[in-house]
């Protein structure tokens, strides 16, 4: 049964700047404990469930996939200091973390996770720019180099986004259509078959160990007033499977709603405040943007837009594009997705909302 009983939004304000000491992120680690402290748990660990308590979110033997925003450099992709604390929190499940660890993306041809693209042509040179302390810290840097650990490992779905391929083919990298919209299939570099809407592929079923976990940057959109949790979809999708006109803006709700209700909801939504963009979406140049040092997480990706684009990308500089009360773009579009989503079952059997009475927001100041 879908319940009506609101969503939950944790917010942890006056992050400190990441000292890196064990690849951890003080916001990150302070984020997850205030979920747990209201019932929120990160880990599913074998002694809640023998117990028979509330469970977590993430088994020991997940493969866990870390979509993040990488069609931009500078701060309009997503802050790499927080998804490298992220990445450290799931290798130390209490169970020993067995699985893998797989941060992706899909730029439609303008991506890169070397945090090096000039899509758009909004930047003035080809270097490496990460949104993070030291900019030299992409997501491939923290692959290779930081973690350099057989359980973690990246994957641009950029060169495949064109590859389209029938529900039998369990092998070629590239994109299964359904409905409206597609989804993405590959093999990651420690071998584990991920077809995104089924699972992962064993050789002769599906095995129900895939977790997806979405971490945008909050910033402006031109065409539908903000972009967060639920526009994450566009880079998960490809553009490339006949849809890419009417996703231009006619149907940006309901085909995120669809990818959100019927390929893989997200098992949490941690939304990147360090620093946001109130102007255009490239994260450059830095008067554009402004630095909040908040993260906000959820599990409804719509009520988390909502509260986030009306309370902390709103008041920055009173752009009414940005206040989902006021914008019609911006409503229509996340009403869209809530429509869509409720009708499927919700998320983990609650209902998505954008009716802030029935928002919980859990505020921790750190330290």
């Amino acid at each position: 049964m879908v319940r009506d009983s609101g969503s939950e939004i944790f917010q942890i304000m006056n992050v400190p700047r990441p000292d890196g000491a064990g690849n951890h992120h003080e916001g990150v680690d302070s984020l997850l404990k205030l979920m747990a402290n209201h019932g929120l748990k990160f880990y599913k660990t074998h002694e809640d469930t023998h117990l028979g308590g509330p469970t977590g979110l993430l088994d020991s033997s997940d493969v866990v996939l870390v979509k993040v925003n990488a069609q931009w450099k500078y701060r309009g992709c997503t802050n790499s200091d927080v998804v490298r604390g992220l990445i450290q929190s799931i290798l130390e499940h209490p169970d020993g973390f067995s699985g893998e660890v797989v941060i992706f993306e899909n730029g439609q041809s303008g991506g890169s996770l070397d945090c090096d693209t000039m899509w758009g042509r909004q930047y003035t040179d080809t270097g490496v720019h990460a949104n993070a302390e030291d900019e030299s810290h992409s997501f491939s840097y923290l692959v290779d180099q930081v973690f350099a650990d057989k359980r973690v490992s990246m994957y641009l779905l950029d060169p495949v986004r064109e590859t389209f391929i029938d529900d039998d083919d369990h092998s070629t990298d590239g994109y299964r259509r359904t409905g409206e919209v597609s989804y993405p299939c590959f093999t990651t570099t420690k071998g584990n078959r991920v077809e995104l809407k089924e699972g992962i592929w064993n050789g002769s079923g599906y095995d129900d160990s895939l977790k997806l976990i979405n971490v945008p940057v909050l910033k402006h959109h031109d065409g539908c007033g903000v972009t967060g949790a639920v526009k994450s979809y566009y880079g998960i999708l490809s553009m490339a499977d006949g849809w890419r006109r009417e996703r231009h803006y006619e149907k940006m709700g309901a085909h995120c709603g669809e990818m959100i209700a019927n390929v893989r909801a997200p098992v949490l939504n941690v939304l990147d405040c360090i620093w946001v963009t109130q102007v255009k979406w490239a994260g450059y140049p830095p008067e554009n943007t402004t630095r909040l040092d908040q993260l906000l997480a959820s599990l409804d990706p719509v009520a988390l837009d909502y509260w986030a684009s009306k309370h902390l990308l709103y008041p920055i500089d009173g752009n009414e594009e940005h206040n989902p009360d006021e914008y019609q773009p911006l409503r229509k579009y996340l009403t869209q997705v809530r429509d869509l989503v409720n009708a499927g079952g919700g998320i983990s059997e609650r209902v998505v909302t954008l009716d802030e009475s029935l928002i919980d927001v859990y505020s921790s100041v750190y330290g």
